[in-house]
C-alpha cells in the first residue's frame, strides 16, 4: 500500500503467497499412462476444480475476510505497542546497564590483571636468545 491507495491489480507485490497463485488442476491431479478417465470427465473435472476453488475462496473471503483482517490489524497494533512502549525501553535499560558493566569490567581488568601481566611480561623480556 503506497500513499494510502490499494493496488487492485497486483495484490501481492511482495510475492508473499506467489506459490498459491500457480496452483492448478494438474498440480493436484494426474492420471498415469494406462489409467485415463474419459476425456470429457477430465475436462469437466478441471473446470469444476477451478470454479469451486474460486467460488469457495470468494465465499470465505466475503464471510471471514474482513473479520480476519481486523484481527490481524489488532495483532500487529499490539506488537507495535509492545515494541514501542515495552521492548524498546527495556532494551535501552539493558544497553545502559551493559555499558556500566563494561566500564566496571574494564576497570577491574586494568587494575588487577594488567599489572600482573605486565610483571610477567617484563620477566620474560629479560630472556634473550
Amino acid at each position: 500500500m503506497n500513499g494510502g491507495e490499494i493496488d487492485l491489480v497486483n495484490r501481492d507485490p511482495n510475492n508473499i503467497n506467489a506459490h498459491l497463485g500457480t496452483l492448478h488442476f494438474n498440480d493436484v491431479f494426474g492420471e498415469p499412462d494406462g489409467v485415463h478417465s474419459i476425456d470429457c470427465v477430465w475436462k469437466i473435472s478441471a473446470k469444476c476444480f477451478d470454479c469451486w476453488k474460486l467460488l469457495c475462496y470468494n465465499i470465505m473471503t466475503i464471510l471471514y475476510g474482513i473479520w480476519i483482517a481486523a484481527e490481524w490489524g489488532c495483532e500487529f497494533a499490539i506488537i507495535a505497542f509492545y515494541h514501542i512502549w515495552i521492548i524498546s525501553p527495556c532494551m535501552k535499560i539493558i544497553e545502559i546497564n551493559c555499558g556500566l558493566c563494561q566500564r566496571i569490567y574494564a576497570s577491574v581488568v586494568n587494575c588487577c590483571f594488567v599489572p600482573c601481566c605486565e610483571a610477567c611480561g617484563s620477566l620474560f623480556h629479560a630472556f634473550k636468545q
